[in-house]
């Protein structure tokens, strides 16, 4: 995916970077004062999750006379809002005539609230996220600011879904039944999905039966789909003393019902249907 900020022209770098938090720059200097040029410039993405993304900086200068970059004055920008400030020391030596790389990176959350994150979700597409800013650079006593800013889109961050993977009932006898489900965790983004806890309810037949919580501080891998077992054991202690005649249709109707949730995260769900009632030997 290309840089959405890109230039390779100090003029146009300057005019069109004027204004930030620090206040707008003044007109940019003329190619004869100019002690340093940023000739390139990207931003790229290290990391991201679902709520939190690392940014790298990348640029190229170019000084007409010995000196250092010190330090980026930095702002990282989801969205045209600004979610992070600071400063990061460079300490990059320049040399006359000799391009010069430099990068750092910042991470910061992209998404609020679980809010936020429910409506990202909801819309799609890609967020874009920036870092602008300003490079502090010294040569002799004098100091110059080069604006610089740079972003780069980013696929918009997904809640996942939890379905049935797996179901089946084997009927050891006229009044036990055991249901074994296996619920399914799809993760529709490109990163790993942190997860607090997977809770669960299952009813059969109208009658609320078993609960508990799974997946607790575990992880669904990228594009992938985390899968976890529930069994519910339906007797005439569980259900009640009409299980025979229960039983004896072949055939129960179930629901489960829950709630997954992970940082900033919230996906109540609830699912239903009938399972076929096998003999088990």
């Amino acid at each position: 995916m290309s840089s959405v900020m890109r230039s390779t022209s100090p003029v146009v770098l300057l005019a069109a970077l004027a204004c930030t938090s620090w206040g707008c720059a003044s007109a940019p200097a003329s190619p004869a004062s100019r002690v340093v040029t940023v000739t390139a410039q990207d931003t790229s993405v290290v990391s991201q999750g679902l709520t939190e993304a690392t940014l790298r900086f990348s640029a190229q200068l170019e000084a007409a006379s010995a000196g250092q970059v010190e330090r980026a004055d930095y702002e990282l920008v989801s969205e045209g809002k600004v979610l992070k400030q600071g400063t990061t020391k460079l300490g990059t030596r320049l040399e006359p005539g000799a391009p010069v790389a430099l990068s750092f990176e910042e991470r910061a959350a992209y998404v609020q609230s679980p809010e936020d994150l429910a409506r990202l979700s909801a819309q799609g597409g890609t967020v874009l996220l920036a870092l602008r800013g300003v490079l502090v650079v010294r040569t002799g006593d004098s100091e110059q600011k080069l604006p610089f800013a740079a972003s780069r889109g980013v696929r918009v961050p997904r809640l996942p879904t939890i379905v049935v993977e797996e179901l089946d009932g084997a009927r050891y006898s006229a009044e036990e039944v055991q249901l074994n489900l296996r619920l399914g965790i799809r993760n529709p983004n490109p990163f790993p999905l942190k997860l607090s806890g997977l809770t669960w309810q299952v009813a059969v037949a109208g009658k609320a039966m078993d609960s508990g919580t799974l997946a607790q501080s575990d992880s669904v891998e990228a594009s992938a789909t985390g899968v976890y077992p529930v069994e519910v054991s339906v007797t005439k202690d569980s259900w009640g003393p009409e299980v025979r005649s229960l039983i004896s249709r072949g055939i129960l109707p179930y629901g489960v019902t829950g709630e997954l949730t992970g940082p900033l995260m919230r996906v109540p769900y609830s699912l239903s249907g009938e399972v076929k009632l096998n003999v088990s030997r």
